[in-house]
């Protein structure tokens, strides 16, 4: 008998406890909760990760030192180093942060990874092509893109959002008119592939840029 009441016990406790919806994902150091979605055989957050162990002001950063610096964390149109106070601001909770490329290469939870510029092609072939997929990856709103958004229908559901990034100049912007997304591979020894989508066009956009400098969103990718 006791074993049944302890059983029914536990039950009932899962059974209250309350869990996270279908197609998401837990970050175990944080808490947050990311929405993912399975394009062909990849499965993605669908947000713009949102790690944030520290904070820094966008002309805190490494231009001087690139491949050798410390990791760097950025949050759109925050200027201090309060990481609740950075949590706090409506950029953060829609853009998620922004990283260089020793924050990023590091900032996946277990489980997931950077992509690589292999794993892109793989996304972008799945949908089409890269003069098409950026249409198909976009969030088919305004509300985040400026006007006119073009392509967009988010088709591949992707959800992807324009955070705007880092230059070697020490000023963020673009958010609403571009995104960029980290990738893993390198160009070359101080330079890392990047993907980009912007609100005027309906191509994905690979190029590449300094590895610190810079900061970009990250997407990451279930291993």
């Amino acid at each position: 008998m006791k074993k049944i009441v302890l059983l029914f016990a536990l039950v009932f406790i899962y059974s209250c406890t309350p869990q996270d919806a279908p197609n998401t994902f837990r970050d175990n150091r944080d808490g947050k909760v990311y929405k993912t979605a399975t394009i062909g055989e990849q499965v993605w957050m669908v947000e713009n990760l949102a790690y944030l162990p520290s904070v820094v002001g966008p002309t805190t950063g490494s231009e001087d030192s690139s491949h050798e610096a410390d990791p760097y964390y950025y949050v759109y149109g925050y200027n201090g180093t309060s990481v609740a106070e950075a949590k706090s601001t409506q950029n953060y909770k829609t853009y998620g942060v922004l990283y260089n490329w020793n924050a990023a290469k590091t900032g996946c939870p277990d489980g997931w990874h950077l992509p690589s510029n292999a794993d892109l092609t793989i996304l972008t072939n799945f949908l089409g092509g890269a003069s098409v997929a950026d249409g198909k990856l976009k969030e088919s709103v305004t509300s985040h893109w400026y006007s006119p958004n073009t392509g967009a229908t988010n088709s591949g559901g992707f959800s992807a959002l324009p955070g705007g990034g880092r230059g070697d100049d020490g000023i963020i912007d673009a958010i609403g008119e571009y995104g960029g997304w980290w990738t893993s591979t390198h160009y070359d020894a101080f330079s890392i592939w990047v993907f980009a989508m912007a609100s005027y066009s309906d191509s994905v956009v690979k190029g590449y840029e300094e590895d610190n400098p810079y900061a970009f969103s990250v997407s990451c990718l279930r291993d």
